[in-house]
């Protein structure tokens, strides 16, 4: 029996991760190069909007939050222990964590209700789809059944689960401390693995191409009394002036 655990674990733990990785980034420019400008979130906003704000939003307000938090306890775990050292800041950011955690649930609930729900949306909604929103639904439920069971997970992530996570990407893997976590947390991990394996075939990969530009490029310009053929050529000079309206 403990062969089995061990041989679970190796896979899960050691194997997955690499072979997620592997098809997340050969996928993802892949996927880019074949089709580039078709990638995105098909939007559904058009067929439906009041019930995509109630959806959309909460969800991505906790997505962002849960996973910068993660990142941060990721690329910084002294400073989030640090944090964490104090009493009531380690209770603030658990409570604020979980209440993200309960809007991205929300969020997600009404997503997938939405698109069960609404005969338009269910015609452009695919399998590949429902399946997505399962697991994604699965993933949140575990994280707060993790959060509520065993607390203050952002002090032990960042001490246990960063140090295997960069051993992981030293190509050193190391499953001494997380082997021995409860099975919730194991499911927890494994099936971000799997989110991560499944970005270069869903909507999830929309957000690699964030048009990040539009932050400081300036808005479109339509001026009428430009020559068709000097708008056209490279070298034409763009205004980062933005007009003022007269």
């Amino acid at each position: 029996m403990q062969n089995l655990f061990n041989t679970l674990n190796n896979f899960f733990l050691i194997g997955l991760p690499y072979i997620a990785l592997t098809v997340f980034l050969v996928g993802s420019i892949w996927r880019y190069r074949s089709t580039k400008f078709k990638v995105s979130s098909l939007s559904s906003q058009f067929l439906e909007g009041r019930q995509l704000f109630w959806g959309s939003v909460p969800f991505h307000m906790g997505v962002l939050f849960l996973f910068f938090g993660h990142l941060i306890a990721f690329v910084i775990p002294r400073g989030v222990l640090a944090w964490n050292s104090h009493p009531v800041r380690l209770i603030v950011l658990e409570v604020t964590a979980f209440i993200f955690g309960i809007a991205l649930l929300i969020g997600l609930a009404n997503l997938v209700y939405r698109r069960v729900t609404n005969p338009r949306i269910a015609v452009v909604t695919s399998r590949m789809d429902y399946f997505l929103l399962t697991l994604l639904l699965v993933q949140v439920v575990t994280g707060l059944w993790v959060a509520y069971n065993f607390r203050w997970g952002s002090s032990w992530f960042s001490s246990v689960l960063t140090p295997y996570l960069w051993s992981i990407f030293a190509l050193q893997p190391d499953l001494t401390a997380v082997s021995a976590l409860p099975w919730v947390v194991k499911l927890h991990i494994v099936l971000a693995y799997l989110i991560v394996l499944l970005i270069p075939f869903t909507r999830l990969m929309h957000f690699l191409v964030v048009p990040l530009d539009y932050i400081w490029r300036p808005y479109q310009q339509v001026i009428w009394y430009w020559s068709r053929k000097e708008v056209r050529k490279a070298w034409t000079p763009w205004s980062l002036q933005r007009p003022k309206n007269n």
